[in-house]
């Protein structure tokens, strides 16, 4: 077996693939799968792009094909600034990955969109139709970057929402662009405006509140005041304007929170809407969104139904946990935040590169299970032998050099196909070979357009997996993602059964369901002094929760429900058998952010610290943890 050539200019001539235009991303349906329950969401503002998909896919079978278009056309870009910004756009490349700018801002009323205007969310979001993950960045206002320069100024350093505000959508994006390198296609600006309109005909939204949140601004001078907010802690429905307090607080503590706070926002409202919302609610919402979102597309392309039913066809067909939140992780300041060049590298490789198993790895090391056997092997064990299935000079000799770079070094061309007639790439495994069907499922992902299945009786295949190169292949294959899987350590716990049993006993006489007491803690936490334990109705159903601070600003939690069907409780990751009981385990990449389980007719859940600081086994222990009173 010959390994894979060295990449010469010659080659690449061969294969013709220099100075060849690519066809712009029209729809990625072809990715569609049917729905596997509830998914994760994309983000804060995008949501409500989201929900434009989504109402469109339940609006076709209500016949109200008419009014989806008159929507489409409505969010298409339509103001001078988005036009501007459309053309420094990218234009999405077939088979490749997409990336959309989301620019939340508040509009002050008879102004311009920009003038006076300020950015209250930056985030990028990332949609994958290969690998089938949604992945999401975003960037705290005050963090302070290097802005390119606009009418008339010159490049300045300032606070990234600032490139909004002087520089309207088209600066946004060129800062966004600069800080990043990563290519953006669309470009989505919603105005904040109709964040209370939509959150009210959605009837609100169920949210889990780590701790006590109060400000009263009563007797304070003009100047001195933070916006008001008074909300207890533990799982519940509030309004449009308490709800509104929530993402936007950030009276004692910073923007890092404040952008987690936003993130867990929309996902529990896209949970709720996957389990109540209602076809006569789409004229109305709908109407809000068109009111206050516009869509901006790379190469000046057309905004068309076709292409969001695509990725409203893609989102659907998720598997739970392929959504991922990416933080940049190392900032510091507080009026104004700065992270080093590193740490924003880091968070565009984590954007750019999801691993869509590391919820199945992260709960094997927290387990310390071995892996099942239908991982992929290392790719520098997998044998590939590479045919030229499309006719065109060089290319599987630009396969083979491609899948070198992506770590697979026992390549060999086999030449030309019994045909050249192939669409899709065509992987063909030895189901004789161990690890030969995984490493063949790593390989689909990696050239996305491809089909998959095991070489028939006779084929005789002298190597674990077989590659003839379809005519959706242009060259190029998707990103490996890193395997962030943390390493096993022990939980950090103190065992500690007395020091809630006082609450528990307490709050037993006003629920109506059995609790259970947590016998072990995290070994740097303790019940919050302001509001350690609070009993209480959520609308018909009975509620308790625990509240533990620990590191200054951090806070996790334990509650404790009759409501065993509560939205928060739907799409887990992963569901684990340990001990007899079933934990329904939600992460967030490879970080628990929560543990849930239901018995004797009641919901039990811990729920991590807002940037999920508790490891993957501490959060374990405390649920495995939590005991029916009386029980040492």
């Amino acid at each position: 077996m010959r390994t894979t050539l060295k990449r010469g200019t010659s080659r690449i001539t061969e294969n013709g693939h220099g100075g060849v235009p690519l066809a712009p991303l029209t729809s990625v349906t072809r990715y569609g799968g049917r729905r596997r329950g509830p998914v994760r969401i994309l983000g804060r503002f995008f949501f409500w792009l989201l929900l434009v998909l989504l109402v469109a896919a339940g609006a076709l079978a209500g016949g109200a094909w008419l009014f989806i278009n008159q929507s489409v056309e409505a969010v298409r870009a339509h103001s001078q600034e988005v036009k501007e910004a459309e053309e420094i756009l990218d234009v999405a490349k077939p088979n490749e990955p997409t990336v959309a700018i989301v620019i939340g801002y508040d509009q002050r009323a008879g102004r311009q969109k920009s003038l006076g205007s300020r950015s209250d969310t930056v985030m990028l979001v990332r949609a994958d139709p290969a690998m089938k993950t949604i992945s999401m960045l975003s960037f705290p206002r005050d963090l302070v970057v290097e802005i390119p320069g606009c009418r008339g100024q010159g490049p300045y350093v300032g606070r990234i929402n600032e490139a909004y505000t002087y520089c309207g959508p088209k600066g946004t994006l060129r800062t966004v662009k600069q800080l990043t390198g990563v290519p953006i296609n669309y470009m989505v600006t919603v105005n904040f405006r109709g964040f209370r309109t939509i959150v009210n005909k959605l009837g609100g939204v169920y949210l889990d509140i780590d701790r006590r949140y109060l400000n009263d601004n009563s007797g304070l001078g003009q100047g001195q005041t933070y916006a008001t907010i008074n909300l207890q802690p533990g799982y519940q429905h509030l309004t449009a304007g308490q709800a509104l307090d929530y993402v936007r607080y950030r009276h004692t503590d910073s923007d890092i929170y404040r952008v987690v706070r936003q993130q867990q926002f929309v996902t529990s409202l896209k949970q709720q809407v996957s389990n109540s919302w209602s076809l006569t609610q789409i004229p109305g919402i709908v109407n809000t969104i068109t009111k206050n979102v516009e869509v901006g597309v790379g190469g000046g392309k057309t905004l068309d139904v076709g292409t969001l039913l695509g990725y409203a066809r893609l989102v659907y067909g998720l598997p739970s946990g392929n959504f991922h939140q990416v933080q940049i992780e190392g900032l510091f300041g507080e009026a104004e935040l700065s992270a080093p060049d590193e740490a924003i590298a880091a968070a565009v490789e984590e954007f750019t590169n999801p691993d869509p198993e590391a919820a199945e790895k992260a709960i094997r090391a927290a387990t310390g299970k071995k892996p099942s056997g239908n991982e992929a092997p290392a790719p520098k064990d997998v044998t590939i032998e590479v045919l030229n299935g499309n006719g065109v000079a060089g290319a599987a000799d630009d396969a083979a050099y491609r899948l070198g770079q992506r770590g697979y070094v026992q390549v060999a061309n086999g030449g030309n196909a019994d045909a050249f007639d192939y669409f899709e790439t065509k992987i063909l495994y030895n189901p004789a070979a161990a690890g030969a069907e995984p490493a063949a499922r790593a390989l689909t992902n990696l050239f996305g357009d491809a089909e998959m299945e095991s070489a028939g009786p006779g084929s005789e295949l002298e190597t674990m997996v077989q590659v003839v190169i379809g005519q959706t292949f242009h060259g190029t294959l998707s990103p490996v993602p890193q395997d962030r899987t943390p390493e096993h350590q022990a939980p950090a716990i103190s065992r500690d059964p007395e020091h809630a049993a006082a609450n528990v006993k307490t709050a037993q006489r006003k629920v109506g369901f059995p609790l259970l007491v947590p016998t072990v803690r995290e070994r740097a936490s303790s019940l919050d002094s302001s509001t350690p334990a609070r009993a209480y109705k959520m609308g018909e159903h009975d509620a308790f929760r625990l509240v533990y601070r620990t590191w200054g600003l951090e806070y996790w939690g334990i509650q404790q429900t009759s409501w065993t069907d509560a939205p928060i409780l739907q799409g887990a990751s992963v569901t684990q058998r340990i001990k007899g009981r079933d934990y329904k385990l939600f992460f967030s990449g490879p970080k628990l952010r929560m543990v849930a389980f239901e018995e004797n007719g009641a919901a039990y859940w811990v729920v991590n610290t807002l940037l999920n600081r508790m490891s993957n086994e501490t959060m374990l222990a405390i649920a495995k943890g939590l005991q029916p009173r009386g029980t040492n």
